[in-house]
Order: structure tokens, then C-alpha cells, then sequence
């Protein structure tokens, strides 16, 4: 090989990983602002190492979700750290980059392992999670390594440790997010297909015994392809079990806050007091709220690949690339000789990645990063495609005066140029990325650890003050601040239906604070824009000025910054 081609190949995958690698770990080292970290992926942590064990929290909905990385996350808060959480979180990602390299390099060689594993790490809904206090990311590296123990299972020759791994996996990816249950369902089912379409395992054609003894032999093979996708389920769902045990102990619900209606039946008179105010599931939410067509609506699995916004739940609330749709088309074309079993796991990997996406869209209204576990099977079909595009386009004998351009020279340029300026967007989505987070500003000391939080988290500022100066038995009712509790050192709660029932109910404003008082509430933290236009929609005339002559007679401001207010009880 040319020694120019050896060294880029080896060392231009390296340095761009670096590179890659470098900023992310800056963006990583500023506090946590994201609204998730704040509402349960750290605030549910918290509060465990405060009282020092895991204890029911009815008012928070997600601490009922699978909290295998949160209690992970419990080790650097407890050592006073909301930092080191992003590291671990990113940690995920490199395992899952690590994942795809070792594949791809068995299968397609060192430059595509390097490759996929880039092209993986540098998705803007990757860098976006690697940069934030999620749990994402373990579902994609657990999923990740049990599809690759699966396949592996079945390239082994069905060896039982590879079976068994891949169960352990999917517990795992179990025990870290419900979308785990998607992964479950999927690799269920996918056992019985792999097992049946093995290299060794499925007769086609037998000498002797004649039809008999193929049916007996199919039939026996089908039962036992059965058998492994049910021994795959108890595997999973034995890693799976604590948390069952626990939500079950605590709402008779395995699964809560899902399938609630199956396990804790509503009564006959709920339903119909219910019945009169119904709520809009996904798909009328897209026509009526955000105005979009049928049309619109039936191609966002599509769409995602080719629109996308951060922090925009339209347009599904991250960011994928173009390539991801479009190279996995060519893993099945223009590729030359292709083992069967190469064949048989290309098709498992396509299958896994779409009826994951059909799933999440048809269950819930679209976000790319629930979709996670559906990446990297299309990393590795991108892979493919992306070998079979260069194979197409380099044939393997040229004959052609040395006068004229080569075609196939041609050809190649044309694919580099269009591949990376398709790629050189996840680079332009970095850059605008690390220029909005600014991690210099912070880790120069530039802005303290307040001005950054209060930069992204307005109500940072109120919260802050009830902190230092509130002591006592101090308990907070929160308007629109988003649920967002971590950065409260006090008991903060989210209802503004009590308040608007309150209002409602009492004839005069004395008999709000009297209500509020009941509930133990002695300070109020308020989003002014939002509680002002929450009120002049579900209020009447009468009411609201309630609602004025509380505010002016029966509380005080304490502090007020950034249109958030702190008020204490008279």
C-alpha cells in the first residue's frame, strides 16, 4: 500500500477521534442545566443520598422508571460532584463506539471500524446526549451489545455464552429506561429467526427418510428456535425483575407508570368524570397544535433523518444526518460476494433498526433520541453501503489510454466530495453546539459556577436565594419552572392545580392562604410571564382579582430577578 495511504488511514481516523473526543469532554465540564437532569436524572438521585436510601417519591413520575444509571449517578453526588455524571453518560458512548469498531473491523477492515465508530460518536443526537445527564445513552450501549452478542450467537454456531450475554444485555438495557422494552420485544423475537436461518441448524434438503423425517426435523428445530426465544425473555427479564418487585410493591403496577389502567382498573365513575375531558393523543397533536398534514405526519420516519432541532419537540427535539437514511439502501447493492451469514445478520440489523423507529412513532410522539437504540445498526449498514460505493465505483480491471481521465478516478472524487459534505455537517452542528454551551467561559473562570446556571435556568437566581436565606421547616410551591427541583435545597412542589382549585373554591383571598397553609406551603417561587398568562386563561374576572388581592395582602416579595419572583406566606 501507498506509505501517503497507510498513514492517513491510520492517523487521520485517530486525530479526528481526538479531536472529537476533546470537545466533548469540555462541554462536559459545565454544571448541569438540562431540564431532565434537573426534573429527575439527578434530583431523584439527590434526594436518595440525602436520606440515604431509595424511598417512594409519588410526586415525582420518573423516579418510578428504571434507575440503573441514576443510582450510578448517585456515587459522584454523594461525593459532591453534578459534573462527573456527563463523563459517565458520555462513558456510554465511547463503549458503544468501541462496540461498532471491533464489528465493523472484523467484518469490513480498520478504516470502516474507525469509520463507523466517527461517524457514530459525531451525530449531533449523540454529541447532544453525550454532553447531558441523561440515560440514553446506556440503552443504546446496552441494546447495542446484546444485538452484537446475538449475532454473535449466531456466527458462533449458537455457543450458549454468547446467548447468554446477550440476555444479560437486554436485562440491563431493561433496567436503565422503559424503551428497553422495545429492545426486549424485538431480540424476542429476532432469537427464533437467527437460530432458524443458522448456517448449520435449518434443513433444506435430506438424503434419506424422505418427507417425514424433514418435517420431524424442521418441526423439532422450530420448537427448540422457540425455546431459545423464550429462555432469551427469562434471561432479561430476571436482570429486569428488581424493579418490577419494587414498582410492584409500591403501585401493584411491575411497570408504572405504564399500562397503569391494566393492573389499577379506574372505577366506573372516574372514567365518566374522565370522559369529559379527553386528551389528545400524538398523531392529533401533530394535526392540531402543530398544524401538520396527514402526510406530514405518516413520513416523520423519514423525516427525522433529514429534519431535526434541538430542543424543539416539532421537529422531534435533536438531530440526526442524511447519510443514515441513505448508505444503509446500499449495504444491499452493488456489493460482489457476501457470505449467507453476512446476508442473514445485515437483514437482522435492517429489521431491528425500522420497527424500532415504527414502534417509537407509532407508541408516542416522535423525539430521535428514543429512537437511540435504532443507530448503530444503521452505522453498520452505513458501513456496508459505504464499502459497496467504493467498491462499485473502483472496478477491478481498467483498460484506458493513459491520455484520458480515469472513470473510475472520476467516480471517486465525485462520492468523497458528496459523503463528506454530507458528513461536514455533524461538524458544523458541533461547532455551533460547543459556541452556545461555552464551556471556555466557565472553565477559565470567566462567569461563576451562578452566572452559568442562571444563563440557561433563569429561576436559578430565586432558588439560589430561598437557599441562603430561608431556614427552617421551608416548603415551596413552584409555578412553571418546569418541574426543575435539583437546584432547591428545600421541599419544592408543582401544583398549580391546587392553586387554581383554591381560587376557585374560596370566597375570599384569606381562604387561599388558608388552603395553602393546610398543605403545610410557605413560600411560593413564580414564573411571571407564564403564571400571568396561565391566569387570564382559566380565570374569570371575579377571580382574578382573588388572585390580586392575595398576592397584595396576604404575601410578600422576598426577591425577584429574571421574571421569576419568591413570595412568602403572611
Amino acid at each position: 500500500m501507498n506509505p501517503v495511504v497507510c498513514f492517513l488511514k491510520t492517523y487521520i481516523p485517530v486525530l479526528l477521534l481526538l479531536v472529537l473526543f476533546s470537545s466533548v469532554v469540555l462541554m462536559c465540564s459545565v454544571p448541569p442545566v438540562s431540564r431532565d437532569a434537573l426534573t429527575h436524572h439527578l434530583a431523584v438521585p439527590w434526594l436518595y443520598v440525602q436520606r440515604g436510601n431509595i424511598y417512594e417519591l409519588p410526586e415525582i413520575i420518573h423516579s418510578y422508571n428504571p434507575q440503573l444509571l441514576d443510582l450510578i449517578y448517585c456515587i459522584p453526588l454523594a461525593l459532591g460532584n453534578d459534573i462527573a455524571p456527563k463523563y459517565i453518560h458520555f462513558a456510554f458512548a465511547l463503549f458503544t463506539a468501541i462496540l461498532l469498531f471491533l464489528y465493523l473491523k472484523q467484518k469490513l477492515g480498520h478504516f470502516y471500524g474507525w469509520a463507523g465508530a466517527i461517524f457514530f460518536l459525531s451525530l449531533p443526537v449523540i454529541v447532544k446526549l453525550s454532553i447531558t445527564v441523561y440515560v440514553d445513552l446506556g440503552v443504546i450501549f446496552f441494546s447495542t451489545a446484546s444485538l452484537m452478542c446475538l449475532l454473535k450467537w449466531h456466527g458462533k454456531n449458537f455457543q450458549f455464552r454468547w446467548f447468554f450475554l446477550s440476555g444479560i444485555f437486554c436485562g440491563l438495557a431493561l433496567s436503565t429506561k422503559y424503551n428497553g422494552l422495545v429492545t426486549c420485544f424485538l431480540l424476542t423475537a429476532s432469537t427464533p429467526f437467527l437460530y432458524l436461518n443458522g448456517s448449520q441448524s435449518y434443513p433444506k434438503k435430506i438424503k434419506d427418510g424422505g418427507c417425514t423425517s424433514i418435517f420431524k426435523k424442521k418441526r423439532a428445530l422450530q420448537i427448540k428456535a422457540l425455546g431459545y426465544g423464550a429462555g432469551f425473555l427469562f434471561i432479561s427479564m430476571t436482570i429486569f425483575s428488581p424493579w418490577m418487585i419494587k414498582n410492584y410493591v409500591w403501585t401493584k403496577n411491575p411497570v408504572y407508570p405504564l399500562f397503569d389502567t391494566y393492573f389499577n382498573p379506574i372505577p366506573e365513575t372516574s372514567v365518566i368524570n374522565k370522559s369529559s375531558n379527553p386528551t389528545m393523543n400524538h398523531f392529533l397533536i401533530r394535526k392540531y397544535i402543530y398544524k401538520e398534514s396527514w402526510f406530514e405526519t405518516a413520513t416523520i420516519p423519514l423525516r427525522i433523518f433529514f429534519q431535526g432541532k434541538d430542543d424543539d419537540p416539532k421537529l422531534f427535539d435533536g438531530k440526526l444526518n442524511p447519510l443514515l437514511f441513505i448508505l444503509p439502501f446500499f449495504a444491499f447493492i452493488f456489493h460482489r460476494k457476501t457470505s449467507t451469514q453476512d446476508l442473514i445478520q445485515k437483514k437482522a440489523l435492517l429489521i431491528f433498526a425500522l420497527l424500532y423507529i415504527l414502534i417509537v412513532f407509532l407508541q408516542q410522539d416522535m423525539r430521535i433520541r428514543w429512537m437511540g437504540p435504532a443507530i448503530p445498526p444503521l452505522i453498520i449498514l452505513s458501513a456496508f453501503g459505504l464499502k459497496n460505493l467504493f467498491h462499485w465505483v473502483t472496478p477491478e480491471k481498467i483498460l484506458i489510454s493513459e491520455k484520458r481521465f480515469k472513470p473510475s478516478r472520476l467516480k471517486r472524487s465525485v462520492l468523497f466530495v458528496l459523503i463528506l459534505s454530507v458528513a461536514s455537517l455533524n461538524a458544523v452542528y458541533i461547532l455551533q453546539l460547543f459556541k452556545k454551551i461555552a464551556p471556555l467561559t466557565y472553565i477559565t473562570n470567566q462567569v461563576t459556577r451562578s452566572e452559568y446556571i442562571e444563563k440557561f435556568r433563569p429561576e436559578f437566581a430565586s432558588l439560589q436565594f430561598a437557599n441562603q436565606y430561608l431556614n427552617g421547616d421551608i416548603k415551596l410551591l413552584a409555578f412553571f419552572l418546569g418541574n426543575r427541583r435539583y437546584y432547591s435545597t428545600h421541599d419544592i412542589r408543582f401544583n398549580d392545580a391546587l392553586f387554581k382549585k383554591l381560587v376557585q373554591d374560596s370566597e375570599t383571598a384569606k381562604g387561599i392562604v388558608q388552603g395553602l397553609k393546610t398543605q403545610n406551603f410557605t413560600n411560593l417561587i413564580i414564573n411571571y410571564p407564564k403564571f400571568n398568562s396561565w391566569a387570564d386563561t382559566n380565570f374569570n374576572m371575579a377571580e382574578k382579582n382573588r388572585i390580586q388581592e392575595f398576592f397584595n395582602q396576604n404575601t410578600k416579595k422576598l426577591f425577584s430577578k429574571d421574571d421569576h419572583g419568591l413570595y412568602q406566606l403572611k
